[in-house]
């Protein structure tokens, strides 16, 4: 299913400098389109650049993650695996200084509770919105189209915890040499969650994340799963096959390992920042967003008076 899959076709890339590239067009692209006869230095002191997007989007990765492991009722992890995948792909081509994290974060998990069949209410899904409901509503309710617009439609998202049960019930059957495989869950969630805080996902497929945490989960308990996976797992696989995937699993715990949490003042700074040089067009407190979409309704009324006016018409 991934070898044919959107999500390897459109939403994996060579290596990092492919991600970085496409982020700094990205903010080029918003930079040139509202900064222009900005001279060049007021440009770099007045808007985010690429890096600092970076910074603001990784931190809402984390308030993502602690909204949905709070989320009530329970959501399964694939909800927050392709809410993450979303909100990675959203950035990849909008800026923050478009539309700002907290919406888009929302937004991303309640598309991912749909697509994951997790059957809540709007309803019940902004009871766990800290704040004015109604609003959160509105948020989301606007922002939908915009997120499956962004992500191309592509909705379906492969992630880890399939190929990760899949391997540990091989492991059971195949594996005599690890006692009670199931002790490798804690270190697997631990893994899965770090990996959700990296580029892995746009990197590497599912089933080369999911060896990584298992292997690593290995590590933890001081075993070692070597002679299985070369002589049993992969034993049909070529040595330049072999030699890949141990260079994937490399790169994947090593991107793991490597996460970390950008601090609060940083992110403070950033966003005092980006209150400035956000489009207003697309905050929902500003009086532009307001006035835009007073305009969009009363078009959808006269829509809606001219259809009325020809039936009546033709009747």
């Amino acid at each position: 299913m991934f070898p044919t899959s959107t999500q390897k076709k459109h939403w994996m890339f060579k290596d990092d400098d492919e991600i970085f590239k496409c982020r700094q067009e990205t903010n080029r692209r918003f930079i040139e389109k509202h900064g222009a006869g900005m001279p060049e230095d007021k440009r770099a002191e007045f808007f985010l650049s690429a890096q600092e997007e970076k910074i603001v989007t990784q931190y809402y990765e984390y308030h993502l993650r602690d909204f949905c492991k709070v989320f009530q009722p329970p959501m399964p992890k694939a909800v927050l695996g392709t809410a993450s995948h979303y909100f990675k792909r959203f950035y990849m081509h909008s800026s923050v200084m478009d539309f700002h994290p907290k919406g888009i974060l929302v937004t991303c998990v309640y598309l991912s509770c749909k697509v994951e069949e997790f059957n809540v209410s709007i309803g019940q899904f902004v009871a766990n919105v800290k704040g004015d409901k109604d609003k959160a509503t509105d948020i989301i309710l606007n922002n939908e189209l915009t997120v499956m617009h962004a992500v191309n439609y592509h909705l379906t998202v492969h992630n880890p915890f399939r190929p990760v049960e899949g391997l540990l019930i091989d492991i059971k059957t195949r594996c005599s040499s690890l006692q009670s495989p199931d002790r490798l869950r804690a270190g697997i969630d631990e893994f899965l969650e770090a990996v959700l805080f990296t580029d892995a996902v746009l990197l590497f497929a599912p089933a080369q994340i999911a060896l990584a945490a298992i292997l690593y989960a290995v590590s933890r308990v001081q075993e070692n799963l070597d002679a299985y996976v070369t002589s049993q797992l992969l034993s049909s696989a070529s040595r330049p096959q072999l030699q890949a995937l141990v260079e994937a699993v490399r790169k994947i715990r090593l991107l793991a390992k490597m996460v970390e949490q950008p601090q609060r003042d940083v992110v403070k700074q950033l966003e005092r920042k980006l209150e400035k040089c956000r489009n207003q067009d697309n905050n929902p407190e500003s009086q532009a967003y307001k006035r835009r979409m007073r305009e969009m309704l009363e078009e959808e009324d006269e829509i809606q008076s001219y259809k009325v006016a020809r039936v009546d018409s033709d009747s």
